[in-house]
């Protein structure tokens, strides 16, 4: 589950531009893995799931394959997924989507929208 609205997640300064960060909540073996992208000042928050294997889009805490900020690469398969909406435009998960996380920014400060 992600957090509950309102929560904040970080200053928009911290993911920075044209690329994307990972925020865990939780612990154990199954913590909630929030993926922050960003380009200028619009953001987008997604369960970091591979909706293929439900493996996370990264390999190491932090380090994405990012496109022309508008496109992100999960690391095991390359399937590309846009921005905006999470879509998976090419691989093997074409046509299925990342979880989505309401985002929002205010006073330049990300938070889990409602």
């Amino acid at each position: 589950m992600p957090p509950p609205p309102g929560t904040e997640v970080c200053a928009l300064d911290e993911v920075p531009d044209g690329k994307a960060r990972q925020f865990v909540y939780g612990e154990g073996s199954e913590p909630f893995r929030l993926l922050v992208l960003r380009s200028g000042e619009r953001v987008w928050g997604y369960v970091n799931r591979c909706p293929h294997f439900g493996t996370p889009l990264n390999l190491e805490p932090d380090r994405f394959l990012i496109y022309d900020h508008s496109r992100i690469y999960c690391v095991t398969h390359y399937a590309m997924f846009r921005f905006d909406d999470g879509f998976c435009e090419e691989g093997p998960c074409a046509g299925d989507a990342l979880t989505r996380v309401p985002l929002a920014v205010s006073e330049r400060k990300i938070r889990i929208a409602g």
